[in-house]
Order: structure tokens, then sequence, then C-alpha cells
């Protein structure tokens, strides 16, 4: 062979350490592992909407104290998820989450055995700490397994239904447990979820993070979490107690953190979260859309289980069971999202979703105590197919949208809007709820002390009509229904009214956008 030839056929590159991890079949194995994080996070989040009425009972919170019970969690979160999602990426995301996991197991026993509504609201921002290292580690992980793109799309959109399907089993089990053992069960069944994850993760997951980060601004942390709870909290105080001078001052300083935090990103050479993501049109109207949806869906799911099991008398297995559809809608989607998506184009997709769940959301301002399950559980699996297709979507454009060095960070900013949008879903449609609650009248007759617990929450009444003679007890409690069925139309309103305003912004922000092919 001549030198010429020789020259001419030069020898094979090297295989890109990327490629071995694409062929590798252990990527799928890795992926029900990550998954079982999120059915984690999941199944925890839905079984406190069944266990409400026991909590209620059992710990006697106030209606105040209760909102703070559901939220708190979602509060802590929101504002520690960029800090953790930067974290992973500088120290690793399999160790972030391995160490997460078992934190989230530990946390999970003290909500089990919480005595009192201050101890509870402790243990659930203790969980948020925990949570807080789950969501973004599983999505970065995702995008650093899976290169090719339509296996990428399939891998969110398991991860997407493994969180749907976590809403389904948590309801599901949560019932059964509620009804054979106390409360504090529902958030037992984490620690063998956890137990597996963290043993078979050990061996599985491969470890991945920035090959150079820079230092992690402990700074930037405190601003985030200081911003976010500031923030958050004086949205929900407002919704729910009006205008206060403490309010405005916390408004104050969250909007005064979170400036400086942007600010501050702007100048570090290497910045907790780099905000020039948000010139991407795509990641900025991804990120919105999730937001908004989730703030228009988590008020009213967080009062479904109750309005089933206190207004029209179910029993928790049998409440779990009805809210099926919707998850079963979500897992449907999130599977085949991905090709829609790239059969017609993401803004029809995103946007057509949110319209249906909209559309939906307005048909439940209809319910009352005698609405038969045809209606709910239609307006579910529509809810579901809709959000399905809308949040696997958006989560392929975020993780997309960057390099796969900052996919920790960019991840957490897609978790951030999704649990902001869950503590002020909570927050401002659940104050609309408790607003229009407290204002029903009780029957002549009713002792004050009843009254006021009657008031205080549809659990309080139904524990305090159980005390009085069924000639009085009867129109108490009929009076706390009709008024919780009357606040939970006006949140489906307001709800409808945010998810189809949703999708008219997702249409023209994500105009021109396509999945990778």
């Amino acid at each position: 062979m001549s030198s010429t030839q020789q020259r001419a056929t030069p020898p094979p590159p090297p295989p890109s350490p990327s490629s071995d991890v694409e062929k590798s079949p252990g990527r799928w194995l890795a992926l029900a592992v990550l998954v079982l994080a999120v059915l984690l996070v999941a199944v925890d989040a839905t079984v406190l909407g069944l266990a409400t009425p026991y909590i209620s009972e059992d710990l006697k919170p106030s209606g105040t104290q209760l909102l703070w019970i559901g939220d708190v969690y979602s509060f802590v979160i929101a504002g520690l998820l960029v800090s953790m999602g930067s974290l992973g990426d500088r120290i690793g995301r399999k160790k972030l989450l391995l160490t997460g996991a078992v934190a989230f197991g530990a946390v999970s026993v003290l909500n089990a055995y919480a005595t009192s509504p201050e101890l509870m609201i402790v243990a659930r921002a203790l969980l948020g700490v925990a949570g807080a290292t789950l969501m973004p580690s599983t999505l970065a992980l995702i995008r650093n397994i899976f290169h090719d793109p339509r296996e990428r799309s399939l891998a969110v959109g398991i991860w997407g239904a493994m969180a749907s399907a976590g809403a389904a089993v948590g309801p599901v089990v949560g019932g059964f447990l509620l009804e054979h053992f106390w409360w504090g069960s529902v958030f037992l069944i984490n620690l063998p979820v956890m137990a597996v994850l963290v043993l078979v993760g050990i061996k599985l997951l491969p470890e991945s993070k920035n090959p150079a980060p820079g230092p992690w601004d402990l700074m930037s942390v405190a601003l985030s979490l200081i911003g976010m709870i500031a923030i958050v909290y004086a949205i929900k105080e407002a919704a729910a107690h009006g205008f206060r001078w403490d309010i405005a001052v916390a408004a104050v300083l969250g909007l005064a953190a979170l400036t400086w935090f942007v600010r501050r990103q702007l100048t570090l050479t290497a910045p907790l979260l780099n905000m020039h993501l948000f010139r991407n049109r795509g990641f900025s109207g991804a990120v919105l859309a999730d937001l908004l949806t989730v703030l228009g869906l988590s008020g009213l799911v967080f009062f479904l289980s109750q309005f089933l099991q206190l207004v029209q008398g179910r029993r928790p297995f049998e409440a779990g069971l009805a809210e099926l559809p919707a998850a079963v809608g979500a897992v449907t989607a999130g599977l085949i999202a991905g090709m829609v998506a790239r059969r017609f184009s993401v803004r029809a997709v995103v946007a057509g979703g949110l319209a249906a769940v909209g559309l939906a959301l307005a048909a439940l301002t209809g319910i009352s105590q005698s609405t038969g399950y045809p209606l709910l559980g239609a307006s579910l699996l529509v809810v579901g197919v809709g959000a399905g297709f809308s949040f696997t979507v958006t989560a392929d454009v975020i993780l997309s949208s960057v390099p796969k060095e900052q996919a920790g960070a960019a991840s957490a900013v897609s978790e951030t809007a999704y649990e902001l949008g869950a503590a002020l879903g909570i927050a401002l449609l659940g104050s609309i709820v408790t607003g229009v609650y407290r204002d029903f009248t009780a029957p002549p007759g009713t002792p004050p002390d009843v009254a006021s617990a009657a008031h205080e929450s549809l659990g309080g009444a139904v524990e305090s009509a159980a005390t009085l003679p069924p000639r009085t007890a009867e129109p108490l409690l009929a009076s706390a229904q009709d008024a919780f069925v009357d606040g939970l139309r006006l949140a489906s309103a307001v709800g409808a009214g945010v998810l189809l305003a949703t999708a008219v912004a997702a249409w023209f922000l994500l105009k021109g956008q396509r999945l990778e092919s």
C-alpha cells in the first residue's frame, strides 16, 4: 500500500465517552432507579390530601395551620431547588440524589409521628429540604444518561408518567392504610421505596457532574432561599388575611433578595444559576407554562380529596380510586407526548393540553354535593391527558435547551416553577375556598365553641357535628358542605381562567420551538 493510500484512509476516531453510555443497556435500568425517586415524591404529595381530614381531627390545626401543613413543603423546596440543582452539578448528581433519599426517608418518620400542628409544619419543612435534592437530580441524570433526543423524550415521558403513577398509587395505597391504620402510616410507605432506591442506585446509577463547576456561592444560596420564601409567604398571607404591614415587609424583603440574587449571578464567574438561560424564548416559555399550569391546578387538587370524602361521603380508599382517571390520562399522554410534538409542533401540544385542562376545570364549576361520578371522572381524565402532554414536552424543551453540564441548574429551574406554582396555587386558590367557606352561617342553636371549630375547616365541622344532636348537627353539616362546594366552584373558575390564559401565552411564546430529532 502506498503512502498516499495510507494518508487517504485515516484511522477510525476513538469512541466518545457518551456513546458508551448511549449504547449501554444499563441506561434503562438506571432510569428505573431514577423514577423511584419521582414516585417517592409524588406519593408523598398526594397522600397528604387524603390524610388531611384525619390530621385535622387528631392534631386540631387552625385553618391557617392546615394550609401551612399543605404548602410549607412547597415553600421550602421552591426556595432550595436552584441551590440544590447547582450543588448536584458541583458535587455529583448521584451523590446528592442518594443522600437526599436517605434524608427523605428519615424525615418521613418525623412526619408520621408528629404530635402537634407546629411539629407537623416543621416536619413538612424538613421534608422540603430533603425533597429539594431529589427532583433536579433525577432530570439532570436523565439529561446526562440519554444523549439521543428521541430516547431522551421517551425517558422524560416515563419520568413524568411515573410521577403521575405516583399520584395514582398514593391515594389508593394511602386510602387503604387510612382505613386500617392511623394517619401517620401514609408517610411510612416512603421507607421501603427509599431503601430500594438507595441500595439499587448505588450499583446502577452513573455519577455525573460539571467538570469545571466553580465554587458553590453560599451568599447566593441564602438570597435564593430568603427571597423565594418571603415572596411566597407574602402572597399566601395577603390572599388569606388581606394586606398588613408585615406582609408588605415580607414582600419588599423577598423582592430585594431576589433582585440581589439576579444581579449577583450576572457578576459571578461561576453563578449558582446562569441567568442567560432565560434569553432562550423556548426555555422561558416552558418555565412560565409550568408555573402557571401548576398554579391553576394545585389548589383544586388539594381540596378535591376533601370534597370526595367530607362532602360526598366516600371512604378514603374509594376517594383514591375516584382520582385514578387523572393519573391514567397523564401516564398515557406522557408516554406519547414526544412523538406527538414531533409530528405536529411543541406549541400545538403544550397549548392544546393546557386549553383542555382549562375547559375541564371550567366544567367543574357546576359541581354540587349530588354531582355524579361520570362528570368528575371525565373531567379528571381530561385534566390528566392535558397535563401529561404539557408537562412532558416542556420538561423536554427545558432539558434540551442547555448544555448537559448545566442540566442540574436548568432542571432545578423547571422544578422550582412547579413547586412555586404548587405553593401559590394552594395559597391563592386554597384561600379562596377557605374564605368562602368561613362565611357560612351556622344554624340557630349551635353552641359558640362548636360554631367556631366548624368555621376553621370542613374537617372541624364534621367533627363538631358529631357532638351535636341530629336536629342541630344535620343543618350545621349541610351549611358547611354547601359553603365548601361554593368555594370549590369559585376556585375551579379561577383555575380555568389561569389555564386558558396560559394556553394562549404558550401558543405565542413557544412559536417555532421544536424538539430535537
